[in-house]
Parts: C-alpha cells; sequence; structure tokens
C-alpha cells in the first residue's frame, strides 16, 4: 500500500476501517453501513463517525449530525454482531476555511485510531467530508496513515463536478482534494448512479429476510412510494464495495482535480495521483448485498 501518494488496491484478507456518514440524509447510507459491518470477511469496521448535513430533513448540519447519530444507532441495534460498534458524534459546522478544522469526537477518534497502529486505516465516507477534513488538518501526519474512500462528486470527465456531498461542505472536499491525502474518489454520475435497484427486488430479495433487512425494505418502500417503475440508487453501497472486492469497481490513477469556484473541474498534470472510480458491476454488488442482508440475523 502506498504511504501518502495514490492509493494502492486494498491489500488481502481484512482491513481496519471506519465509516464516516450523514446516514438520516436519505436512505442510501444505511445499506452501505449495513454491508460495510455484514462484510466481515473483509472489513472490520471499527467505529461510525456521523456526519452532518442540511436538506429537507434537517433544520441544519447540527441537526443533521444529530439525526444521522440517532439513524447509525438504530443500524446497529439491528445487526447483533455489531451492536457494540462505538458511534460518535461528528461536526456540528461546515469547516469555516479550507485550513480551519471543526474539532469533534469522530475526528478526534480518527486521529487516535490511525496513530494508535501501523496498519493501515481505511475512511469510508459517504457524506459531506467535514469529519474526515478536520481529521486532516489537526494532524496532518494521519495522511501517512490512512486512505480516504469518498463517496463524492462526479467524474472528471462530467461538465459538473459537484453534487451534494461536495457542494455541503466545500472547504471539507477542498482539503480531500488538495492536501495530498491517499484519495479513492468514487463519483456518483455514471459510476455509482448504476446502484440502481427497484421495490420488487427489495420485496424479493431482502424483507423478511432479517431484522435490518426488514428496517432497508420499510425505508426503502417510504421513500419511493408507489409510483410506477420507480428505481432508487444506492450510490453509497459503491464505496463500500469497493473495499469489499476491488474487481468490482473499476480504477484508474489521475491527477487529483481542481475542484473550482463554478462547481466544475480542472485538471493540472503537475497535481498529485489519486484513484477514480470509473465503472462497477452493479449485479455482483448487489447479490452480495443481498446475501448478507439475508443472513444478518445468524449469530
Amino acid at each position: 500500500m502506498s504511504r501518502l501518494g495514490a492509493p494502492d488496491l486494498p491489500p488481502g484478507g481484512v482491513v481496519r476501517a471506519v465509516l464516516d456518514t450523514d446516514t438520516d440524509n436519505e436512505i442510501d447510507d444505511q445499506f452501505a453501513v449495513a454491508y460495510a459491518l455484514l462484510s466481515t470477511e473483509r472489513v472490520r469496521v471499527e467505529a461510525l463517525y456521523a456526519a452532518p448535513f442540511w436538506n429537507r430533513r434537517s433544520r441544519g448540519p447540527e441537526d443533521g449530525m444529530l439525526r444521522s447519530y440517532d439513524e447509525l444507532r438504530r443500524i446497529v441495534g439491528k445487526l447483533p454482531r455489531s451492536d457494540s460498534t462505538p458511534v460518535l458524534h461528528g461536526s456540528r459546522s461546515w469547516l469555516p476555511g479550507a485550513s480551519r478544522p471543526v474539532p469533534s469526537p469522530a475526528a478526534t477518534d480518527l486521529i487516535e485510531r490511525a496513530t494508535g497502529s501501523d496498519d493501515l486505516l481505511f475512511v469510508v465516507a459517504i457524506g459531506a467530508p467535514t469529519n474526515v477534513a478536520s481529521a486532516v488538518l489537526m494532524e496532518p501526519s494521519i495522511a501517512d496513515r490512512i486512505v480516504v474512500v469518498w463517496l463524492g462528486g462526479n467524474p472528471g470527465s462530467w461538465y459538473r463536478a459537484v453534487e451534494f456531498n461536495v457542494e455541503q461542505d466545500v472547504a471539507a472536499s477542498h482539503v480531500l482534494l488538495d492536501s495530498g491525502v491517499p484519495l479513492v474518489h468514487v463519483p456518483c454520475r455514471n459510476v455509482t448512479e448504476h446502484l440502481r435497484t427497484t421495490q420488487a427486488e427489495i420485496d424479493r430479495f431482502v424483507r423478511g429476510r432479517s431484522a435490518v433487512g426488514d428496517y432497508l425494505a420499510d425505508i426503502y418502500a417510504e421513500h419511493v412510494g408507489d409510483a410506477v417503475a420507480r428505481s432508487k440508487v444506492l450510490w453509497d453501497v459503491g464505496a463500500v464495495a469497493w473495499l469489499v472486492e476491488p474487481d468490482w469497481v473499476a480504477t484508474a490513477l489521475v491527477h487529483s482535480p481542481v475542484l473550482t469556484s463554478e462547481g466544475t473541474w480542472s485538471r493540472d498534470p503537475r497535481r498529485h495521483l489519486i484513484r477514480e472510480a470509473l465503472g462497477l458491476d452493479r449485479d455482483a454488488i448487489f447479490a452480495d448485498l443481498f446475501r448478507k442482508l439475508s443472513r444478518a440475523d445468524e449469530s
């Protein structure tokens, strides 16, 4: 594994990981969290961090973080083998600038876990990267001990760089892209956008199989409603899938893009390399996820 540079593929065996997630933002984070916690053959989830968000489901970033914390507690409570996984509060505000961290229990815990072991720590960030960026700013040396797997933004070839995770905290997004921390960028459009499923598929393969499966099926049904031929993207599952089986998520090394003030990408070949996801195997990922959800109640 490369240190302080473009990350190699994950090593074989079980890897250390933490998840940073705006879990109550919609419903894809819940599926991704459950997938990571159930993928014990590849991922040892050491902690879960609540990330801030602000949309119609919250009154502001602090409220979004607290709602995400509560949702994380509900998820781990439905997974018998994971109910002791630490869940920590994250930032209560966005970064006030790209050099100004916002301390939080999550950022402190990330620093402690990164510096407390010689084994590389994978940081799966599937929300606004406020907590992760704060940890990097508070203790820059952790860049030699972590790899950030970030679900955020669109591909470098897409006409528009920003999406929800980027635009929620633009300063934190700049930290991930500009600091040189080893980064696996998992974009949305034309990449994780392919992780679509339907109510019929959820009812066939998820509902009635486990406690967490029933919970996920319920929130899926509430979200999609009765619309005809409606499918739903579970974007965040893609970031976890890269850790579970890298062959399911095709990647390439690219120069870290520059996020412009217009919300577009600019390329500079003098910048450091990162790994960017180019596509994924939707069927293989969902088959693995559904199989694990069906066995979630097994001790």
